[in-house]
């Protein structure tokens, strides 16, 4: 089969990263896997995987880059034979649907985000990833918000949550010299042991929560000596001002010295393998929550927002807890009783994570359900 993924950047995140996945599964099947991107730091694990980059402007939302990128996809499909074309973003999918309309190729679509639409008009530019023959959703969250917003055909909507390299995430392969490479680089070889790290993955943007981990350290007060320290990873993508307000709140609140920024890490088993506890705080629900479920194949407990698709991954009080999103104090009491508690409890919490992952959450899962869909609609066809 000859399957090409449309999705704007090969940057850092979720559906980036099951872009990689999904080629990964193609080639393997003996398919062919092409991707229209405008590409980006992991275009060179594509290439890695088997995947082959056709660079395009996908990630503008102008109208004329939006017909002119239509063309050029009409163009590849016929020339390259693609049989199926993958959308997995709003402004790229709309020239894929235009390109398969004119072509043979079918349109299928994966519904990443919650993209909520205030008006009408913002609905319609939304539908496109409800238009494909079969529409993935990434979590069960996400497929009700499918139905809510599209009232779509059942038979169309089928959900694969985002998958865990469990082969990647094992702390049996993590060696202490990655973890403390990791450490020095980092700033923080001297806490390791001594001082418990709270790691908040993803990148720098408000609705991510990092405001509300900052307050929530400082609210904590007295939870041993020497108190936690807390790790934001991720980039701030030029979000300088938002830096700055980070910072500057770190500072008022008496915990700069504990608040590290260490950007991007490419390493994320070595992260989880780094930290006591792993906090997703965000204030908007996220669709699914892959972060929790790549600590959970660590072994290490999560702290997560009460919403989105974080409650399928995170069962409060068998595998982490769940917080009211956007409440600091909350957020603060959750990480004290995580620090605080009996160690058997910990170590039971913990095989009931990894396990709740594997049995729910792998990736070798993902990708033998998209191969699925992908057959299902190519026999469809015939």
């Amino acid at each position: 089969m000859i399957v090409l993924q449309v999705i704007p950047e090969l940057e850092a995140g979720g559906a980036e990263r099951t872009t990689l996945e999904v080629a990964e599964a193609i080639v393997a099947a003996g398919g062919r896997a092409l991707v229209a991107s405008q590409g980006g730091r992991l275009e060179g694990e594509l290439a890695q995987l088997g995947g082959e980059l056709i660079r395009l402007p996908v990630a503008s939302k102008n109208p004329l880059t939006l017909w002119s990128n239509t063309q050029a996809l009409v163009r590849l499909i016929r020339r390259e034979g693609v049989q199926i074309v993958h959308a997995r973003s709003r402004a790229p999918a709309w020239s894929a649907k235009w390109a398969c309309d004119r072509t043979q190729a079918r349109f299928v679509t994966t519904y990443h985000g919650t993209y909520n639409a205030k008006s009408g008009l913002k609905r319609r530019y939304n539908s496109v990833m409800a238009r494909g023959e079969r529409v993935i959703a990434n979590s069960g969250f996400i497929a009700d918000h499918v139905r809510r917003e599209h009232m779509i055909d059942e038979a169309r909507l089928v959900v694969i949550p985002r998958g865990v390299d469990l082969a990647r995430f094992d702390p049996a392969i993590v060696d202490v010299d990655r973890v403390q490479a990791l450490a020095g680089q980092w700033g923080v070889a001297g806490q390791v042991g001594q001082a418990p790290l709270l790691l908040l993955p993803g990148r720098l943007t408000g609705w991510k929560g990092q405001r509300e981990a900052i307050r929530a350290l400082a609210a904590l007060g007295d939870t041993g000596t020497p108190p936690p320290h807390l790790l934001l990873v991720g980039d701030a993508q030029g979000r300088d001002a938002y830096v700055s307000e980070l910072d500057e709140l770190a500072s008022s609140l008496g915990v700069a010295d504990r608040v590290h920024r260490v950007g991007h890490c490419s390493d994320m088993p070595a992260a989880l393998a780094l930290c006591d506890l792993v906090l997703t705080p965000s204030v908007e629900p996220e669709a699914f929550g892959r972060t929790a479920a790549e600590a959970g194949a660590m072994g290490r407990l999560v702290i997560a927002a009460d919403h989105g698709g974080a409650r399928e991954v995170v069962r409060e009080g068998e595998t982490g807890w769940r917080v009211t999103p956007g409440d600091p104090v909350a957020l603060a009491s959750a990480i004290r009783t995580a620090l605080t508690m009996d160690r058997n409890m910990h170590d039971s919490m913990v095989a009931a994570a990894r396990d709740h992952v594997a049995t729910h959450f792998s990736t070798v899962s993902l990708q033998a359900s998209t191969l699925r869909v992908y057959r299902e609609v190519l026999n469809s066809a015939s």
